[in-house]
Protein backbone atom coordinates (compact mmCIF):
# COMPACT_ATOMS: atom_id res chain seq x y z
CA UNK A 1 0.00 0.00 0.00
CA UNK A 2 2.99 2.54 1.02
CA UNK A 3 4.66 1.95 -2.68
CA UNK A 4 1.30 2.42 -4.51
CA UNK A 5 1.25 5.93 -2.44
CA UNK A 6 4.72 6.81 -3.77
CA UNK A 7 6.39 5.91 -0.27
CA UNK A 8 9.58 4.07 -0.64
CA UNK A 9 11.20 1.95 2.33
CA UNK A 10 13.85 2.96 4.95
CA UNK A 11 15.37 0.66 7.47
CA UNK A 12 16.98 2.36 10.30
CA UNK A 13 19.08 0.45 13.06
CA UNK A 14 17.17 -0.97 15.95
CA UNK A 15 20.19 0.37 18.29
CA UNK A 16 21.74 3.83 18.57
CA UNK A 17 23.24 6.17 20.08
CA UNK A 18 21.79 7.27 23.26
CA UNK A 19 23.24 11.00 22.55
CA UNK A 20 20.82 11.02 19.30
CA UNK A 21 17.69 10.51 21.30
CA UNK A 22 19.35 13.77 24.23
CA UNK A 23 19.71 15.77 21.26
CA UNK A 24 15.72 15.78 20.45
CA UNK A 25 14.58 14.86 23.85
CA UNK A 26 17.24 16.61 26.25
CA UNK A 27 18.94 14.83 29.45
CA UNK A 28 16.08 12.96 30.94
CA UNK A 29 15.29 10.29 27.83
CA UNK A 30 17.21 8.22 30.22
CA UNK A 31 13.72 7.52 32.25
CA UNK A 32 12.01 6.19 29.12
CA UNK A 33 14.59 4.05 26.99
CA UNK A 34 16.52 0.66 27.41
CA UNK A 35 19.83 2.42 27.47
CA UNK A 36 23.15 0.80 28.33
CA UNK A 37 27.09 0.90 27.49
CA UNK A 38 28.12 -1.87 24.75
CA UNK A 39 31.43 -3.48 24.87
CA UNK A 40 33.11 -0.41 23.45
CA UNK A 41 31.75 1.73 26.19
CA UNK A 42 29.79 3.88 24.24
CA UNK A 43 26.20 4.80 25.81
CA UNK A 44 23.30 3.37 23.11
CA UNK A 45 19.48 2.57 23.57
CA UNK A 46 17.53 0.87 22.04
CA UNK A 47 15.26 3.04 19.57
CA UNK A 48 12.12 4.38 21.56
CA UNK A 49 11.08 5.93 18.07
CA UNK A 50 12.00 6.40 15.13
CA UNK A 51 12.16 10.15 13.46
CA UNK A 52 15.41 10.45 15.13
CA UNK A 53 16.81 7.93 13.30
CA UNK A 54 15.04 8.98 10.18
CA UNK A 55 16.35 12.45 10.45
CA UNK A 56 20.04 11.18 11.15
CA UNK A 57 20.39 9.25 8.00
CA UNK A 58 18.66 12.14 5.81
CA UNK A 59 21.36 14.11 6.89
CA UNK A 60 24.06 12.38 5.67
CA UNK A 61 22.36 11.90 2.11
CA UNK A 62 21.09 14.95 2.05
CA UNK A 63 23.15 15.90 -0.23
CA UNK A 64 22.48 12.94 -2.46
CA UNK A 65 18.76 12.36 -1.78
CA UNK A 66 16.36 14.46 -4.61
CA UNK A 67 13.43 15.75 -2.78
CA UNK A 68 10.83 15.37 -1.91
CA UNK A 69 11.67 12.59 0.25
CA UNK A 70 9.00 10.10 1.05
CA UNK A 71 9.85 7.59 3.38
CA UNK A 72 7.99 4.77 5.14
CA UNK A 73 9.45 2.66 8.20
CA UNK A 74 8.17 -0.72 9.84
CA UNK A 75 10.40 -0.62 13.02
CA UNK A 76 10.40 -2.51 16.22
CA UNK A 77 10.43 -0.06 19.01
CA UNK A 78 10.75 -0.33 23.16
CA UNK A 79 10.27 1.93 25.63
CA UNK A 80 10.90 1.89 29.55
CA UNK A 81 7.70 2.25 31.07
CA UNK A 82 4.86 0.39 32.84
CA UNK A 83 2.82 -2.06 30.66
CA UNK A 84 -1.04 -0.62 30.21
CA UNK A 85 -3.60 -1.23 27.72
CA UNK A 86 -2.09 -0.14 24.36
CA UNK A 87 0.88 0.28 25.75
CA UNK A 88 3.98 -2.21 25.84
CA UNK A 89 7.54 -2.46 26.56
CA UNK A 90 7.77 -4.18 22.96
CA UNK A 91 5.74 -2.92 19.76
CA UNK A 92 5.72 -2.12 16.11
CA UNK A 93 5.34 0.76 14.74
CA UNK A 94 5.10 2.13 10.61
CA UNK A 95 6.11 5.71 9.78
CA UNK A 96 5.16 7.57 7.03
CA UNK A 97 7.31 11.11 6.49
CA UNK A 98 7.95 13.40 3.83
CA UNK A 99 10.90 15.74 3.47
CA UNK A 100 11.60 18.84 1.09
CA UNK A 101 7.88 19.66 1.18
CA UNK A 102 6.99 22.99 3.30
CA UNK A 103 3.36 23.43 2.22
CA UNK A 104 0.22 21.05 3.38
CA UNK A 105 0.50 19.42 0.31
CA UNK A 106 2.63 17.06 2.14
CA UNK A 107 0.48 17.45 5.29
CA UNK A 108 -2.54 15.94 3.40
CA UNK A 109 -0.58 13.35 1.67
CA UNK A 110 0.62 11.83 4.90
CA UNK A 111 -3.15 11.85 6.05
CA UNK A 112 -4.53 10.56 3.16
CA UNK A 113 -1.97 7.75 3.15
CA UNK A 114 -2.12 6.75 6.37
CA UNK A 115 -6.11 6.93 5.72
CA UNK A 116 -6.32 4.23 2.98
CA UNK A 117 -3.91 2.05 5.32
CA UNK A 118 -6.26 2.18 7.99
CA UNK A 119 -9.06 1.28 5.95
CA UNK A 120 -7.31 -1.45 4.37
CA UNK A 121 -6.72 -3.11 7.68
CA UNK A 122 -10.32 -2.82 8.40
CA UNK A 123 -10.59 0.17 9.97
CA UNK A 124 -13.44 2.06 8.36
CA UNK A 125 -15.58 4.32 9.74
CA UNK A 126 -13.71 3.61 13.17
CA UNK A 127 -11.40 6.89 13.27
CA UNK A 128 -11.17 10.15 12.57
CA UNK A 129 -8.28 12.80 12.55
CA UNK A 130 -8.17 15.83 14.97
CA UNK A 131 -5.92 18.68 13.17
CA UNK A 132 -4.68 21.66 14.95
CA UNK A 133 -1.70 24.56 14.34
CA UNK A 134 0.57 25.17 16.49
CA UNK A 135 1.12 28.89 15.69
CA UNK A 136 -3.10 29.46 15.70
CA UNK A 137 -2.47 27.65 19.33
CA UNK A 138 0.06 29.84 20.49
CA UNK A 139 -1.97 33.30 18.82
CA UNK A 140 -5.05 32.13 20.81
CA UNK A 141 -3.35 31.55 24.10
CA UNK A 142 -0.99 35.54 23.18
CA UNK A 143 -4.94 36.46 22.35
CA UNK A 144 -5.56 35.14 25.88
CA UNK A 145 -2.96 36.53 27.70
CA UNK A 146 -0.99 33.80 28.40
CA UNK A 147 2.99 34.50 29.29
CA UNK A 148 4.25 31.07 29.47
CA UNK A 149 3.02 29.08 26.22
CA UNK A 150 4.39 25.49 26.84
CA UNK A 151 2.01 25.81 30.21
CA UNK A 152 -0.47 26.84 27.85
CA UNK A 153 -0.21 24.13 25.56
CA UNK A 154 0.14 21.70 28.29
CA UNK A 155 -3.21 23.06 29.27
CA UNK A 156 -4.57 22.43 26.14
CA UNK A 157 -3.42 18.78 25.45
CA UNK A 158 -4.99 17.98 28.93
CA UNK A 159 -8.07 19.48 28.61
CA UNK A 160 -10.05 16.19 27.99
CA UNK A 161 -8.53 14.45 30.60
CA UNK A 162 -9.13 16.41 33.26
CA UNK A 163 -12.20 18.42 35.22
CA UNK A 164 -12.84 21.88 34.21
CA UNK A 165 -12.03 23.55 37.37
CA UNK A 166 -8.79 21.57 37.11
CA UNK A 167 -8.15 22.99 33.25
CA UNK A 168 -8.73 26.83 34.83
CA UNK A 169 -6.35 26.08 37.38
CA UNK A 170 -3.52 25.12 34.83
CA UNK A 171 -4.83 27.80 32.07
CA UNK A 172 -4.47 30.31 35.12
CA UNK A 173 -0.64 28.92 36.06
CA UNK A 174 0.27 29.76 32.06
CA UNK A 175 -0.64 33.33 32.82
CA UNK A 176 -4.34 33.29 31.44
CA UNK A 177 -6.54 35.66 33.12
CA UNK A 178 -10.30 35.94 34.15
CA UNK A 179 -11.53 37.24 30.75
CA UNK A 180 -9.06 34.86 28.47
CA UNK A 181 -10.75 31.72 30.44
CA UNK A 182 -13.78 32.68 29.87
CA UNK A 183 -13.21 33.36 25.81
CA UNK A 184 -11.19 30.32 25.63
CA UNK A 185 -13.52 28.43 27.59
CA UNK A 186 -16.34 29.71 25.25
CA UNK A 187 -14.16 28.98 22.10
CA UNK A 188 -13.43 25.36 22.99
CA UNK A 189 -16.60 24.43 23.81
CA UNK A 190 -17.78 25.37 20.27
CA UNK A 191 -15.58 23.70 18.75
CA UNK A 192 -16.77 19.93 21.07
CA UNK A 193 -15.70 16.94 19.75
CA UNK A 194 -14.10 18.52 16.69
CA UNK A 195 -15.23 21.41 14.07
CA UNK A 196 -16.61 19.31 10.58
CA UNK A 197 -13.90 20.13 7.37
CA UNK A 198 -17.35 21.56 5.95
CA UNK A 199 -17.54 24.30 8.40
CA UNK A 200 -14.21 24.71 9.32
CA UNK A 201 -14.16 28.17 7.22
CA UNK A 202 -17.31 29.82 9.22
CA UNK A 203 -16.10 28.39 12.76
CA UNK A 204 -12.93 30.47 11.64
CA UNK A 205 -14.42 34.04 11.94
CA UNK A 206 -14.49 33.77 14.97
CA UNK A 207 -11.09 35.29 15.02
CA UNK A 208 -11.09 38.33 12.31
CA UNK A 209 -12.22 40.92 14.83
CA UNK A 210 -10.03 41.37 16.86
CA UNK A 211 -7.81 40.17 14.84
CA UNK A 212 -5.14 37.30 16.04
CA UNK A 213 -1.74 38.31 16.28
CA UNK A 214 1.29 36.52 15.13
CA UNK A 215 1.54 34.17 13.93
CA UNK A 216 -2.02 32.76 14.16
CA UNK A 217 -3.14 34.87 10.72
CA UNK A 218 -0.35 32.42 9.45
CA UNK A 219 -1.40 29.37 11.22
CA UNK A 220 -5.44 29.88 10.34
CA UNK A 221 -4.50 30.08 6.88
CA UNK A 222 -2.57 27.25 6.26
CA UNK A 223 -5.70 25.47 8.30
CA UNK A 224 -7.75 26.67 5.59
CA UNK A 225 -6.12 25.23 2.81
CA UNK A 226 -5.06 21.78 4.40
CA UNK A 227 -9.36 21.41 5.16
CA UNK A 228 -9.84 22.83 1.51
CA UNK A 229 -7.63 20.13 -0.21
CA UNK A 230 -9.20 17.65 2.93
CA UNK A 231 -12.61 18.23 0.70
CA UNK A 232 -11.18 17.62 -2.38
CA UNK A 233 -10.15 14.09 -1.66
CA UNK A 234 -13.48 13.06 0.12
CA UNK A 235 -11.80 12.94 3.30
CA UNK A 236 -14.02 15.27 5.09
CA UNK A 237 -15.55 13.08 6.75
CA UNK A 238 -12.75 11.75 9.02
CA UNK A 239 -10.68 15.09 9.58
CA UNK A 240 -12.26 17.77 11.89
CA UNK A 241 -10.69 21.11 13.47
CA UNK A 242 -10.08 20.88 17.38
CA UNK A 243 -7.95 23.52 18.92
CA UNK A 244 -6.76 21.76 21.90
CA UNK A 245 -4.79 19.07 19.60
CA UNK A 246 -1.21 20.83 20.24
CA UNK A 247 1.24 17.33 20.85
CA UNK A 248 3.53 17.50 23.46
CA UNK A 249 6.70 17.00 21.62
CA UNK A 250 8.54 20.37 21.51
CA UNK A 251 9.92 19.67 17.84
CA UNK A 252 6.66 20.04 16.38
CA UNK A 253 6.31 23.30 14.63
CA UNK A 254 2.82 24.30 12.55
CA UNK A 255 0.12 21.38 11.42
CA UNK A 256 -0.20 18.62 14.19
CA UNK A 257 -2.58 16.00 14.20
CA UNK A 258 -4.26 12.71 15.92
CA UNK A 259 -6.02 9.92 15.15
CA UNK A 260 -8.91 9.01 17.51
CA UNK A 261 -11.48 6.27 17.92
CA UNK A 262 -15.03 7.11 17.17
CA UNK A 263 -16.96 5.44 19.72
CA UNK A 264 -16.13 4.73 22.87
CA UNK A 265 -13.89 6.63 24.95
CA UNK A 266 -12.48 8.58 21.50
CA UNK A 267 -9.19 8.05 22.64
CA UNK A 268 -5.75 8.98 20.74
CA UNK A 269 -4.62 5.99 18.56
CA UNK A 270 -1.55 7.90 17.18
CA UNK A 271 -0.64 11.44 15.98
CA UNK A 272 2.40 13.59 14.21
CA UNK A 273 2.75 16.61 12.73
CA UNK A 274 5.54 19.03 11.50
CA UNK A 275 9.11 18.79 12.37
CA UNK A 276 10.27 21.77 9.94
CA UNK A 277 13.75 21.98 12.13
CA UNK A 278 14.64 18.58 13.47
CA UNK A 279 16.51 17.67 10.25
CA UNK A 280 19.14 20.95 11.34
CA UNK A 281 19.46 19.74 15.16
CA UNK A 282 21.33 16.40 13.64
CA UNK A 283 23.51 18.74 11.20
CA UNK A 284 21.84 18.23 7.93
CA UNK A 285 20.64 21.41 5.68
CA UNK A 286 16.98 22.87 6.79
CA UNK A 287 15.01 21.17 5.48
CA UNK A 288 10.61 20.96 6.22
CA UNK A 289 8.90 17.62 7.23
CA UNK A 290 6.26 16.05 8.32
CA UNK A 291 5.15 12.50 9.51
CA UNK A 292 3.27 10.18 11.83
CA UNK A 293 3.45 6.90 13.37
CA UNK A 294 0.94 4.48 13.62
CA UNK A 295 1.27 1.81 16.59
CA UNK A 296 0.46 -1.68 16.76
CA UNK A 297 -1.04 -1.85 19.90
CA UNK A 298 -3.69 0.68 19.70
CA UNK A 299 -4.86 -0.28 16.21
CA UNK A 300 -5.36 -3.86 17.70
CA UNK A 301 -7.60 -2.46 20.04
CA UNK A 302 -9.61 -0.20 17.94
CA UNK A 303 -9.77 -3.81 15.28
CA UNK A 304 -10.66 -6.08 18.19
CA UNK A 305 -13.65 -3.42 19.83
CA UNK A 306 -15.34 -3.26 16.84
CA UNK A 307 -14.81 -7.14 16.58
CA UNK A 308 -12.52 -6.59 13.23
CA UNK A 309 -9.30 -8.33 14.32
CA UNK A 310 -8.50 -11.54 11.95
CA UNK A 311 -8.98 -14.82 13.42
CA UNK A 312 -5.94 -16.18 13.37
CA UNK A 313 -3.89 -17.21 10.63
CA UNK A 314 -5.16 -17.23 7.15
CA UNK A 315 -6.28 -20.14 5.98
CA UNK A 316 -4.11 -22.69 3.51
CA UNK A 317 -5.93 -22.94 -0.23
CA UNK A 318 -4.70 -26.85 -0.54
CA UNK A 319 -2.79 -29.22 1.11
CA UNK A 320 -0.98 -32.07 -0.46
CA UNK A 321 -1.21 -35.19 1.25
CA UNK A 322 0.82 -38.65 0.13
CA UNK A 323 -1.31 -41.21 0.49
CA UNK A 324 1.62 -43.50 1.12
CA UNK A 325 5.77 -42.30 2.31
CA UNK A 326 6.77 -43.31 -1.33
CA UNK A 327 4.87 -40.59 -2.17
CA UNK A 328 5.67 -38.02 -0.17
CA UNK A 329 8.28 -36.63 -2.79
CA UNK A 330 5.46 -36.22 -5.30
CA UNK A 331 3.11 -34.50 -2.32
CA UNK A 332 6.11 -31.78 -2.25
CA UNK A 333 6.46 -31.61 -6.23
CA UNK A 334 3.02 -30.29 -6.13
CA UNK A 335 3.03 -28.00 -3.05
CA UNK A 336 6.23 -26.39 -4.84
CA UNK A 337 4.12 -26.29 -8.13
CA UNK A 338 0.91 -24.39 -6.14
CA UNK A 339 3.02 -21.99 -4.51
CA UNK A 340 4.73 -20.83 -7.71
CA UNK A 341 1.33 -20.39 -9.37
CA UNK A 342 0.46 -17.82 -6.08
CA UNK A 343 -1.54 -20.95 -4.28
CA UNK A 344 -1.36 -20.89 -0.98
CA UNK A 345 -0.23 -24.68 -0.13
CA UNK A 346 1.25 -27.04 2.37
CA UNK A 347 2.33 -30.88 2.69
CA UNK A 348 2.92 -33.11 5.81
CA UNK A 349 6.86 -32.95 7.15
CA UNK A 350 6.34 -35.88 9.26
CA UNK A 351 5.60 -39.34 7.65
CA UNK A 352 2.09 -39.27 9.50
CA UNK A 353 -0.50 -41.81 8.48
CA UNK A 354 -3.03 -40.72 5.72
CA UNK A 355 -6.00 -39.89 7.90
CA UNK A 356 -3.13 -38.12 10.41
CA UNK A 357 -2.55 -36.15 7.02
CA UNK A 358 -6.48 -35.46 6.41
CA UNK A 359 -7.07 -34.09 10.32
CA UNK A 360 -4.16 -31.67 9.82
CA UNK A 361 -5.71 -30.39 6.83
CA UNK A 362 -8.80 -29.52 8.59
CA UNK A 363 -7.01 -27.84 11.61
CA UNK A 364 -5.00 -26.02 9.29
CA UNK A 365 -8.69 -24.99 7.44
CA UNK A 366 -7.42 -25.53 3.91
CA UNK A 367 -10.03 -25.43 1.37
CA UNK A 368 -9.21 -28.82 -0.13
CA UNK A 369 -6.91 -31.87 0.08
CA UNK A 370 -4.92 -33.15 -3.07
CA UNK A 371 -4.35 -36.86 -2.73
CA UNK A 372 -1.18 -38.13 -4.74
CA UNK A 373 -0.72 -42.11 -4.02
CA UNK A 374 -0.06 -45.37 -6.36
CA UNK A 375 -3.93 -45.47 -6.84
CA UNK A 376 -4.17 -41.97 -8.51
CA UNK A 377 -0.41 -42.14 -9.75
CA UNK A 378 -2.00 -45.43 -12.12
CA UNK A 379 -4.65 -43.82 -13.68
CA UNK A 380 -2.85 -40.70 -13.99
CA UNK A 381 -4.53 -38.27 -12.01
CA UNK A 382 -4.30 -36.82 -8.55
CA UNK A 383 -7.47 -37.05 -6.14
CA UNK A 384 -9.12 -33.55 -5.04
CA UNK A 385 -11.27 -33.48 -1.77
CA UNK A 386 -13.25 -30.57 -1.10
CA UNK A 387 -12.29 -30.43 2.80
CA UNK A 388 -16.22 -28.21 3.51
CA UNK A 389 -18.23 -30.69 1.80
CA UNK A 390 -16.50 -33.71 1.56
CA UNK A 391 -16.95 -33.72 -2.32
CA UNK A 392 -14.35 -35.86 -4.68
CA UNK A 393 -13.25 -35.88 -7.91
CA UNK A 394 -10.20 -36.82 -9.90
CA UNK A 395 -8.38 -34.53 -11.94
CA UNK A 396 -5.83 -34.62 -14.80
CA UNK A 397 -2.51 -32.69 -13.73
CA UNK A 398 -3.30 -29.88 -16.09
CA UNK A 399 -6.44 -28.92 -14.02
CA UNK A 400 -4.90 -28.50 -10.72
CA UNK A 401 -3.16 -25.19 -11.13
CA UNK A 402 -5.07 -22.30 -12.74
CA UNK A 403 -4.89 -21.54 -15.76
CA UNK A 404 -1.69 -19.16 -17.01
Amino acid sequence: MAHRCGFQELETPSVESLDLFRVKSGGDIEEQVWAFDDKGGREVALIPETTPGLARVYAERAKSEPLPVKWVTFSKLWRYEEPQAGRTREFSQVNFDILGVPGIEADVEVLATSALALDEVGAEGLYAFRVNDRQLAEAMGLAAGARDLLLFFHALDRRSKVTEREFVVELQRSGVGPEGVTALSETLSAAGAGVPAAEVGSFFTRWTEPPLPAPGPEGLARLKALFARVEKLGLGDRVVFDPTVVRGLAYYTTTVFECYAKKGDLRALFGGGRYDHLIELFGGPPTPACGLAIGDQTLELLLRGAGRWPAGESPLDTYVIAATPDFASEAASWVQRLRVAGIAADSDLMARSMSRQLREAARRHARRALIVGPQEAARGVVLERDLTSGAQRELRPDEVLPPA
